[in-house]
């Protein structure tokens, strides 16, 4: 039988959401330095990612890739992530976050390089292997480094926020991409992309403490850093992981969701291109598509502030996860009607609200693990979570390559799906979701 304890009650601090996070401010500010590191460490995450989207029009005419070549290319890095995730999850929680994160930048830095050196299919296949294997290890150290540094108040917030990361890569990857190619060509663009990534890793090696060991955190914010903390169990075996309900709400939720991400990430400047012929420049292509992001921004950080302001009013954390997720799953409904739009902007309209509600979604995903995880195996929940999130990115991935080539890229069908694995999700993660936190001594 589980053991559950119940967190102490943090500092009191103002009712309203940013009332909150004012007050929390005057508490200390280092907490924020540890969250900028990992979201700028998730913004050149996703420009690695976002940038093959950007050249596929290039790359595909340079080498004469098919639909399903692209997607096979995209496959691999699926199958990377999948197996990365498992180990990465599980080597940050032993090695700690500074170090296990310091070697998982480094890794794919390298990775991202290399693809400058492809000339084939089968070469990009192995590079984004690769690249998948090592940028596994982001979203476990970020949530690792958000679980260390906040308390459950403002997990939500902080996740919302490194996660927007992601969308600021991938708004900023369309800018940047069409640029560097004109001056450069690809090749040197991907190796000025895994430059970045090496200097991002100066500082944060020279940066990230934990929260007892920061040189200038004070006295007042490290107690309200860990109010509500227990103190540090043993590491758990992942024979003890698999058995936490934690694990499976999160994993199952995540393989249904996840991969949604990944078909806007891969496929939405296909789709932009193929259905309006926008070519890839940044006033053509790169204009809708950081109008696109710039939403996921939003929706990134209210849906931290959603479910943190239901908290502030007394709603249960878990109950305030799950209301938010159903409001993000009903704003998604709209996508079914992308393919049909009458004109690029009203596409852009409905995958911009849908792509907001996924990105607010998720910080709520991740905030009901965080919730529920024992803090010394969340880093691996988050591990076999990933996983089975890659897992369902491996089928999503060959699936749009299947109908598209089966319909004569015709994405009625894809974007029909797509609000079907919310709801399937939500249901899954009410009924399993442990209702207090777990323990796994």
């Amino acid at each position: 039988m589980n053991n559950f304890t119940q967190p102490a009650a943090a500092p009191v601090v103002p009712a309203t959401t940013f009332g909150k996070i004012r007050a929390a401010m005057t508490i200390g500010k280092v907490r924020w330095g540890m969250l900028a590191l990992v979201f700028f460490a998730t913004t050149l995450n996703y420009i690695d990612r976002a940038a093959m989207g950007i050249m596929q029009p290039v790359l595909s005419k340079a080498m004469n890739w098919t639909a399903q070549d692209y997607a096979n290319i995209n496959f691999w890095f699926q199958v990377g992530y999948a197996i990365g995730y498992l180990i990465q999850g599980r080597l940050i929680d032993q090695l700690g976050v500074k170090r296990g994160f310091a070697i998982a930048v480094f890794f794919w830095s390298i990775a991202a390089a290399a693809h400058g050196l492809a000339g084939s299919v089968l070469g990009f296949m192995v590079c984004r292997f690769f690249l998948g294997l090592s940028e596994a290890g982001n979203y476990p150290s970020c949530i690792k480094t958000t679980r260390n540094w906040f308390p459950a108040g403002e997990r939500a917030i902080a996740a919302g926020i490194f996660n927007a990361g992601t969308n600021v890569g991938a708004m900023v990857t369309p800018m940047l991409i069409p640029a560097m190619m004109a001056v450069w060509g690809w090749q040197v663009s991907f190796y000025v992309i895994g430059a970045a990534g090496l200097i991002w890793l100066f500082f944060w090696l020279k940066s990230y403490h934990n929260p007892e060991d920061h040189p200038t955190v004070t006295a007042r914010e490290l107690e309200y850093v860990q109010s509500g903390a227990e103190a540090e169990p043993p590491k758990v075996p992942i024979s003890k992981v698999l058995r936490l309900r934690a694990t499976w709400a999160y994993a199952f939720g995540n393989m249904m969701s996840a991969p949604v991400f990944w078909f806007y990430l891969y496929w939405l400047p296909p789709f932009l291109n193929k259905q309006y012929n926008l070519g890839i420049s940044v006033s053509q292509l790169g204009l809708p598509l950081i109008v696109i992001y710039l939403a996921a921004d939003v929706g990134s950080v209210l849906g931290g502030v959603l479910s943190s302001t239901m908290i502030a009013r007394g709603m249960a954390p878990l109950r305030s996860r799950l209301l938010s997720m159903l409001i993000c799953a009903l704003c998604i409904l709209p996508i079914m009607f992308a393919a049909s739009a009458s004109g690029l902007w009203s596409a852009v309209l409905y995958i911009s609200i849908a792509i907001a509600a996924h990105q607010a979604w998720t910080a709520n995903i991740w905030s009901v693990a965080m919730d529920t995880a024992p803090k010394n195996a969340v880093s691996s929940v988050f591990g076999v979570g990933g996983m089975c999130g890659a897992i369902g990115g491996m089928f999503m991935t060959q699936l749009v390559g299947y109908i598209l080539t089966a319909t004569d890229n015709n994405y009625s069908v894809l974007f029909t799906m797509v609000p079907v694995a919310y709801f399937i999700a939500l249901t899954w993660v009410f009924l399993v979701a442990p209702r207090k936190p777990e323990v796994a001594a």
